[in-house]
């Protein structure tokens, strides 16, 4: 099978990295995301990871895909994917909209060392690992570092196939 690539942005930012699928490591989860795209949704800077980014989508999967290429230690250029629960980030200390109803998806993108999956509210959180930045990290990790800094309202985190 040839190599996917897509590119995640940063869409308000006009920042940009291209991300090569691990589909040899995390084949379901792959494909869940690919025909899901295009995907985009309001970016939100990580309380409890790090240096993560992410965004939340309703459930677009078939079916979930199992916990494949599973890390707690993402590195820098990684893109994860989770699943949780409406109740599970329906509550105010997460300051998500707690109308959300059924199976919510996270896709995040790493953008820096020394991150860790450990929420103090419920423990260790595997995500699997289904994606790597191939080029354009250090612009994304400006962009991120921007985020953290100015804030995430108004910007979009957007993943598109190339």
């Amino acid at each position: 099978m040839t190599e996917r690539h897509i590119e995640v942005s940063l869409d308000k930012r006009g920042v940009r990295c291209t991300a090569r699928l691990l589909t040899d490591k995390a084949p379901l989860t792959c494909a869940a995301v690919w025909d899901a795209l295009p995907l985009g949704s309001s970016v939100y800077h990580a309380k409890y990871a790090r240096n993560e980014i992410y965004a939340l989508f309703p459930a677009f999967a078939e079916k979930e895909p199992p916990l494949e290429n599973p890390t707690v230690t993402p590195i820098p250029g990684d893109l994860c994917y989770f699943t949780f629960s409406d109740t599970e980030l329906g509550t105010s200390a997460y300051g998500y909209d707690t109308e959300q109803r059924g199976t919510v998806v996270d896709l995040a993108l790493f953008y820096e060392r020394n991150n860790l999956l450990l929420n103090g509210d419920v423990g260790w959180v595997p995500g699997i690992v289904w994606g790597q930045v191939v080029d354009g990290l250090d612009r994304m990790a400006e962009a991120c570092q921007d985020l953290w800094r100015a804030g995430a309202l108004g910007e979009t985190l957007s993943f598109r196939r190339l």
